[in-house]
């Protein structure tokens, strides 16, 4: 979207969880003469040319490696534990059991025609609920350092908070096969720790786009960086899945081993590489300073008004109905995802019988899918605000719906295929990539609210989210309880479905646009973002 066609609804929806860009039609005119002046140009321009690398590509290639080692090193347990676990020992309470409540095993071993049963043998002999205590271990820390990373990063610096989150998140990774060979409990605390660790990631990242990030580059450049996140699970998954099937390390060791290294390498290149701000940045060019620093001039001014740190709302963001119908329909939307994320390898390998590497391919394609497809809602989503076909808050109604309702459907979607793998794989990565479009839904509203504690809400929101993570895995180990049958399953879709809609639905009636007063005691300052 050209810069002298941007409005304040159309701002809204181009930017990300930071400040909001203050910039009117002629502010982004003079910016484009400072860049010009300073011989730097954007790192996505309107025309798609890459120009020289720069030192905020060096630092945005750097952030999406690092999302890409957390990422991995949080989801290979998933595909791990199949290995981990010796389901041949457990009970399982299948008595009484209906022949088509179950699937059948395939009788060939291939892929094509279609899965291996060449199950490794487990170690340890974990129930259901067990094993959703252990995935779920992991979001105990994750939400508990959600607003103090935040917090952390403004006063100490993102990059070493951020650094700081994937190294201690690779050295207890590293520890991960010591814990379980030593005791239960003890792989409970370090998957703990090694949540806390990355907890702090992505407010730490979003604290470090706002220093070097130009406002019109923001939106994209936070895309490409978070992408990272996704490419990990999707590579994470595959992988582990093949490691588990070696003998190298001892089989599911080494997927630990293995990202836990990479996440000490990442580490020791970001603190060469990367810096807090330009400004302390050694290598960078006197040009490419200048660029952002010129573009950034209205926030840095903004930041260096308040003499003492500026006091945070509580009362009026605890109290914001819009911000509870965001939260509301978060935690629908982390359920249905951490249900996937969790939990769909034990049904692949369980129910429908896919072998280890097999399972960890399959789970990972969706992942993919809504990469891409979260891509496209959001060039689709800019287009229809830059035409003013639809209002910001429409906006955020319309693709909150689409990435809330069409993935549950696929959800309910796997009920009704039973154990046609073929279906349930296009459910998951057909039907299911809808989920990618919540970038343009409610993951953009905090900014509309207030643009000046947007960093404070969305940390709020995603904390309670999260708690889903591992609330979910936990209560789907007590529904199926030993009883691998097809109904206990369905519940646990129809469950995850179910409150992945009704978020929705509350998030239709309670959303709003519009700028809230305690954003801004000035009342002259407080403007009207979105009206329907």
């Amino acid at each position: 979207m050209p810069p002298h066609k941007w409005t304040d609804e159309t701002r809204d929806a181009s930017c990300y969880y930071g400040n909001a860009i203050r910039y009117a039609s002629s502010d982004a005119d003079d910016d484009e003469t400072e860049a010009d002046e300073a011989g730097a140009a954007p790192l996505i321009n309107n025309t798609g040319e890459y120009r020289c690398l720069q030192t905020r590509h060096i630092f945005g290639f750097m952030g999406f490696l690092g999302f890409a080692v957390v990422y991995a090193m949080r989801v290979n347990l998933s595909v791990a534990i199949v290995a981990m676990v010796n389901n041949t020992d457990l009970p399982h309470d299948n008595d009484g059991v209906l022949p088509n409540d179950t699937c059948p095993l395939p009788a060939n071993k291939s892929l094509n025609g279609a899965r291996a049963l060449q199950f490794p043998r487990g170690e340890f002999d974990w129930d259901e609920a067990t094993q959703g205590l252990v995935l779920g271990s992991f979001f105990y820390g994750y939400v508990l350092t959600q607003v103090p990373g935040g917090r952390m990063a403004e006063l100490l610096g993102g990059k070493r908070i951020y650094g700081y989150g994937v190294l201690i998140t690779a050295i207890f990774t590293l520890l991960t096969p010591w814990a379980a060979h030593w005791d239960l409990p003890l792989l409970v605390l370090v998957r703990i720790l090694e949540g806390m660790g990355e907890g702090v990631t992505y407010p730490a990242m979003h604290a470090m786009l706002a220093h070097w990030i130009p406002p019109l580059e923001r939106n994209k450049f936070a895309a490409i960086v978070y992408a990272g996140s996704n490419i990990g699970t999707v590579i994470s998954m595959p992988l582990t899945g093949w490691l588990c099937s070696l003998e190298f390390l001892g089989g599911w060791p080494a997927a630990f081993y293995i990202f836990g290294l990479l996440g000490i390498l990442w580490f020791i290149a970001w603190m060469y590489l990367v810096y807090d701000k330009p400004s302390e940045h050694p290598r960078i060019t006197r040009k490419e300073r200048a660029y952002i620093e010129r573009c950034l001039h209205v926030e840095e001014e903004e930041q260096e008004l308040p003499s003492q740190p500026e006091s945070i709302p509580w009362r009026g963001i605890l109290t914001s109905v819009p911000l509870w119908a965001i939260l509301l329909t978060q935690c629908g939307q982390s359920w249905a995802f951490y249900t996937q994320l969790t939990e769909l390898p034990t049904y692949m390998s369980n129910m429908l019988h896919f072998d280890i590497q097999s399972n960890a391919l399959l789970n990972a394609v969706p992942y993919l899918t809504a990469w891409f497809m979260g891509i496209a809602c959001s060039i689709l989503a800019d287009w229809l605000l830059a035409q003013r076909y639809l209002s910001v808050l429409n906006s955020y109604k319309l693709w909150n719906s689409i990435s809330s309702i069409v993935p549950s459907l696929g959800l309910i979607g796997i009920i009704y295929v039973g154990c046609d793998w073929v279906w349930v794989t296009f459910m998951l990565a057909g039907v299911g990539s809808f989920g990618g479009a919540v970038y343009a839904g409610n993951q953009m509203n905090h900014i509309a609210l207030s643009p000046r504690f947007a960093g404070t809400m969305y940390g709020l929101t995603n904390s309670a989210a999260n708690i889903c993570g591992f609330l979910a895995p936990y209560v789907i180990g007590s529904i199926i309880n030993h009883r691998e049958t097809l109904t206990q399953w369905h519940i646990v879709f129809w469950l995850a479905a179910g409150l992945n809609i009704l978020g929705n639905f509350i998030y239709l009636i309670f959303a709003s646009a519009d700028e809230q007063s305690w954003s801004n005691p000035r009342p002259s300052a407080i403007r009207p973002a979105a009206r329907q």
